[in-house]
């Protein structure tokens, strides 16, 4: 195995629900879900009985040819996104197999655009955010304005601009006539949890109309629910909803899938040829992500996400209040959660992973939170329990 990730010493086996368990059976509350992905939990019961089936029935027949479930699921995504009150005016969708494939799409998608208002080729730059996190494809890359990551690679794809996120007063100049698209997060997932102001995406999309740039939503991280809504900025007025949404992670439960939603803006000027994928829209990542769909948009499924979101919040409280020398901000929405720390959270992490409970980073020491949208309440405060038991172990 190529070293490009640093790992504990824990290899995982079996999962169900809210749990893992390792080779010596020892079980883990799971509060990362593969980060965001199973929003509906490991090994869910419906979703394995479909697999199974759909692995008899038909795999792969490649883009050449239609099949039931890719259309079917671009026709549910869009429904379900205009329904839900998120981009007013989705149309079509693009089925990938990744978040940097959904985000590499979304920025050709947007020089596409770019190029057919200027035939000149001179509105090609893309904006995108310190902060974020877009993907580790060389263009998604490029829109990650994190040394760390860029560094090893560059010179990265020209074009790029990076502006400060929630800063309403720089838009205007990084936002210009020469602005092709951009991409930002509605809550920023890997840059440490930090929440979009409606202000901001307010008048990032004003400013995107003026110049006829492009503006894609990556919800990725965010979307599908996890915010207690269908998509993070369903909550937002028409006049601020993206042309493109990109979309991944919860998308397939754990089945590599990714999605590209736009509207007919963009869907116009992407013709045969202009970009493809061998995998993407195969029948069993589609129908697989048809019947995630189907549930996670469920208003009953949302309700709960804000009900455990709030016992999240006041156990972050409760512990925040007994070390407040540790804990400082507590950022998110629903079932995407911070807690800020002063120091490493590594030693609690690691506290926490030997008494049963899982728990990753984001940002500069922060501890990120993304279970399963379904978990319980009694795994939360089960959770919590042993968040104060690993804190008080490292103190």
């Amino acid at each position: 195995m190529v070293a490009t990730y640093s790992r504990p010493p824990v290899m995982f086996v079996k999962g169900q629900g809210s749990y893992l368990w390792d080779l010596e059976n020892r079980k883990y509350l799971d509060l990362t879900a593969g980060i965001a992905v199973n929003g509906l939990g490991h090994s869910d019961p419906a979703l394995a009985r479909l697999i199974a089936d759909q692995a008899s029935t038909l795999l792969h027949a490649s883009n050449l040819y239609y099949n039931p479930w890719t259309g079917a699921l671009s026709e549910l995504l869009v429904q379900s996104t205009v329904v839900s009150g998120g981009m007013h005016n989705a149309s079509h969708v693009f089925i990938c197999n990744s978040g940097s494939e959904a985000n590499e799409a979304a920025i050709k998608f947007s020089r596409k655009v770019g190029k057919v208002l200027d035939p000149s080729g001179s509105k090609y730059e893309f904006v995108s955010f310190h902060g974020s996190f877009h993907g580790r494809t060389m263009g998604s890359l490029s829109a990650t304005p994190n040394p760390k990551y860029q560094e090893p690679f560059s010179p990265m794809v020209p074009g790029f601009k990076y502006g400060t996120y929630n800063d309403v007063d720089g838009i205007k100049d990084l936002v210009n006539e020469k602005t092709c698209g951009v991409i930002v997060e509605p809550i920023q997932g890997e840059g440490g949890v930090n929440v979009a102001t409606d202000e901001f995406l307010l008048a990032l999309a004003k400013r995107c109309r003026e110049v006829g740039a492009v503006l894609t939503y990556d919800e990725i991280q965010c979307g599908l629910s996890r915010t207690g809504s269908f998509w993070a900025h369903g909550r937002l007025p028409k006049e601020a909803h993206p042309d493109i949404i990109t979309s991944a992670k919860a998308l397939g439960n754990g089945f590599p899938i990714g999605a590209v939603i736009t509207n007919q803006h963009v869907s116009e000027k992407i013709k045969v040829g202009d970009h493809g994928t061998t995998y993407g829209g195969n029948p069993m990542a589609c129908r697989v992500a048809h019947h995630v769909v189907e549930r996670l948009v469920d208003p009953t499924l949302q309700k709960g996400v804000l009900a455990k979101s709030e016992i999240f919040r006041q156990g972050f409280e409760k512990i925040r209040q007994e070390y407040p020398d540790l804990i400082g901000e507590i950022r998110g929405r629903g079932l995407i959660l911070g807690l800020q720390l002063t120091q490493d959270p590594s030693p609690i992490i690691k506290a926490a992973r030997e008494r049963g409970m899982l728990v990753i980073t984001c940002g500069t020491n922060t501890l990120r939170f993304v279970p399963p949208l379904n978990i319980s309440e009694e795994e939360i405060q089960s959770g919590l329990s042993m968040l104060e038991e690993a804190i008080k172990a490292t103190r």
